[in-house]
């Protein structure tokens, strides 16, 4: 299994075909849809990936922008765009050095990735997200909107605070972010597809379960928070 920096860093093609089975009822799309309108707004996707939250939001936003780490992400993120037809700019950057200018944008969106400031700097975690929040806040226009996904759990039916993020959940709390869960289970094509997929991000405990129980759906748990600044 290989670590979820190689994952992000050298396979792309494997992390898409995961999360394109990702949250099949799209509740993920209503969720965002609950809390804001994202007609006529400039949207920023920080930690974007392979395009999944950009591409959903291209046809409604009037400008989207995908930032990332990877390079290797962003090639699928801007074939997406491509395909789309649809006119937004994908680009390599840090969440802490944001390439926008200030006040030129209306949301922040982040999917799964916000987390990893304090997951991969355990040392300096807080100063790490605080960079990160005063980085979002310089280039949000005024009543503008931060909006986070995070895991809650796979593989389980009702969200959990996960150990490896426990750092982050309160630090969110503590900045007065509001927040809901939802469910975005993963449908497979078939029981080998879903051991492989499974195992090659989750790991083999994952797999096992997913062999054992014959998970074809396997269950998630997202958190979905929001701060208007």
């Amino acid at each position: 299994m290989p670590s979820e920096s190689e994952v992000y860093a050298q396979r792309a093609v494997e992390y898409e075909a995961l999360i394109a089975r990702e949250d099949y009822q799209s509740n993920i799309p209503r969720a965002l849809d609950e809390l804001m309108e994202f007609g006529g707004k400039d949207v920023i996707d920080l930690g974007a990936g392979t395009g999944r939250l950009a591409v959903m939001l291209l046809p409604r936003a009037r400008s989207v922008r995908a930032f990332d780490t990877s390079w290797n992400m962003l090639m699928v993120t801007r074939d997406k765009f491509r395909l789309a037809r649809r006119n937004g700019l994908a680009a390599v950057a840090d969440h802490r050095l944001i390439p926008a200018a200030s006040s030129s944008a209306d949301v922040i969106l982040s999917g799964w990735s916000v987390s990893y400031l304090a997951v991969w700097n355990p040392a300096s975690w807080r100063v790490e997200l605080e960079k990160w929040l005063e980085e979002a806040k310089r280039v949000l226009r005024r009543d503008g909107q931060i909006v986070l996904l995070e895991s809650l759990g796979t593989g389980n039916e009702m969200p959990m605070r996960l150990a490896h993020l426990e750092n982050f959940y309160p630090w969110l709390d503590e900045k007065g972010f509001e927040s809901k869960w939802i469910r975005t289970d993963y449908w497979f094509e078939s029981l080998d597809e879903a051991v492989y997929l499974a195992g090659f991000f989750f790991g083999e405990e994952m797999a096992d379960l997913v062999k054992k129980e014959r998970l074809v759906i396997l269950p998630e748990c997202t958190g979905v928070w929001w701060l208007k600044v």
